[in-house]
């Protein structure tokens, strides 16, 4: 019930960002010879356009692959995708610095995407790669998921806009050194500047009141189903992966101690082929024993991922000069 009702409230916000949108468009095609109805109807179709959900976009960082260039990446993504149950991604970009794998669908057309973060992905088996990529998929929002944190960035924006605005510290500051040389000590009225200055954050501070509520309750009710969204994306990682491996996973990536050895042996000039080599050479080691081979998966095996290894070596290459910069 509580997810009905964030959605619901989320919806009404929407629905009042189309409004906007919708009475600026009325009133100017309804008084196209009217000076006052276009500038009305401009404000109301920027409020509209400002307070719109943002569609999801591609990091400035991230660098999209041919399928042609990456076609062993392209299909271990896409037997991940199929046995977690999500839409294949029609396109997968890499991100030099970023150690976040993530899926996500961008654009007006809801482009699914995968980004993956070559520093972790570097630093992982293949087992592992197998996992990495089935939490990634898990981790995509719902539509109903996506309509509420639409509208709470919304909210955000009103919140910011009413109560957030302070005077412009440059015009204070030429407002106080005309006023000290024309009356010196002596108090100064309030200027036509001043006065829509303070007349517009009481206002804002009044319509504030309204926003900050519904964000609170919209919040809230968000936070509520947290732990529902939690286990969905846990029942469809564990499609892929056991709870073990995930958590395993998390801890890896949560603590970064994968990055020190290669932050190391980058820094000794070694190669990204000799990088990638001590990173499985530590994957054997067991506590009962040494593995023959780095652990493997039906989705990705050994040799499926050294070719990938080879489709990115040169973005390898490119990556580890700066993996000094990652903290």
């Amino acid at each position: 019930m509580k997810r009905l009702f964030a959605f619901v409230l989320a919806l009404m916000v929407h629905l009042l960002t189309l409004g906007f949108v919708l009475l600026g468009a009325w009133v100017i095609l309804n008084h196209l010879d009217s000076l006052l109805a276009w500038l009305v109807g401009g404000v109301s179709l920027a409020v509209g356009w400002a307070l719109r959900p943002r569609l999801g976009r591609l990091p400035a960082d991230a660098e999209v692959l041919d399928r042609s260039s990456a076609m062993e990446l392209y299909a271990a993504a896409d037997r991940v995708a199929d046995q977690v149950g999500v839409g294949r991604p029609r396109k997968v970009a890499i991100r030099d610095l970023a150690t976040e794998t993530r899926y996500d669908r961008v654009g007006l057309p809801r482009t699914p995407v995968l980004v993956v973060g070559l520093p972790l992905w570097l630093a992982l088996p293949p087992r592992q790669r197998v996992v990495l990529l089935a939490m990634a998929y898990a981790g995509v929002p719902t539509g109903a998921e996506l309509v509420v944190s639409g509208a709470l960035f919304t909210l955000d924006a009103w919140r910011d806009a009413l109560m957030g605005a302070r005077p412009l510290q440059v015009r204070q500051e030429a407002q106080t050194k005309i006023a000290a040389s024309s009356l010196g000590g002596m108090d100064h009225p309030g200027t036509t500047y001043e006065v829509a200055s303070g007349i517009g954050r009481d206002l804002g501070r009044v319509l504030g009141g309204p926003v900050l509520l519904l964000e609170y309750a919209l919040s809230k009710l968000a936070r509520a189903g947290e732990s529902r969204t939690a286990q969905r994306q846990q029942a469809l990682a564990l499609r892929v992966a056991s709870e073990r491996e995930l958590a395993k996973l998390d801890e890896l990536a949560a603590g970064g101690g994968y990055l020190a050895p290669m932050q190391a042996a980058a820094l000794r000039g070694e190669s990204a082929s000799s990088i990638r080599q001590g990173v499985l050479a530590r994957s054997r080691l067991t506590d009962d024993g040494v593995l023959t081979s780095a652990p493997h998966s039906e989705l990705l095996g050994t040799r499926d991922s050294e070719r990938i290894d080879d489709e990115l070596l040169a973005h390898y290459t490119r990556a580890i000069r700066g993996f000094g910069l990652i903290t």
